[in-house]
């Protein structure tokens, strides 16, 4: 059966609309209130990322971030935020659209979202679980238990 309404398409812009909130609640509150702190993976080279070029070089796939305490600059826009982090101590800008964000947990609350790459409209959800506070420099190559949307389409 053909899906003219495109509702995994659909799926993806809501969970990203997810993460596109929760940005913005950051931003009005001053901060992340409470334990509340995002893990944000995205694609370095998808188009329309912006990060120094080394950066680039050392995730030359991959990166993920952690917005929590030391975050400067936060700017949430309709297709992307941008915010600047530190790095080795040096400030960073960076422009990522949600397109590009691969995956977003805030484990504070066990809540995760994965999202299959732009080739694929599949969306899948990964448990916040899967990320612990140890697991910053691990979170972008964690392995979860997925679940396909697919099980749950009639046929």
């Amino acid at each position: 059966m053909t899906d003219y309404i495109g509702y995994d398409a659909l799926t993806q812009a809501a969970m990203r609309g997810v993460v596109r909130e929760a940005l913005k609640r950051a931003l009005a509150n001053g901060g992340l209130p409470g334990d509340h702190h995002f893990y944000l993976t995205f694609r370095t080279k998808a188009p329309g990322v912006k990060v120094a070029d080394y950066l680039t070089e050392r995730f030359p796939e991959d990166m993920t971030i952690v917005i929590q305490h030391q975050f400067w600059d936060l700017e949430v826009g309709e297709g992307h935020f941008e915010i600047i982090l530190k790095f080795s101590g040096v400030p960073q800008h960076l422009f990522v659209p949600y397109a590009a964000i691969t995956r977003f947990v805030d484990p504070s609350v066990n809540f995760g979202l994965t999202f299959e790459s732009p080739t694929k409209d599949e969306a899948v959800i990964a448990p916040a679980a899967d990320f612990s506070e140890g697991q910053q420099g691990q979170a972008a190559n964690a392995e979860g238990t997925v679940v396909n949307l697919d099980a749950f389409r009639r046929k």
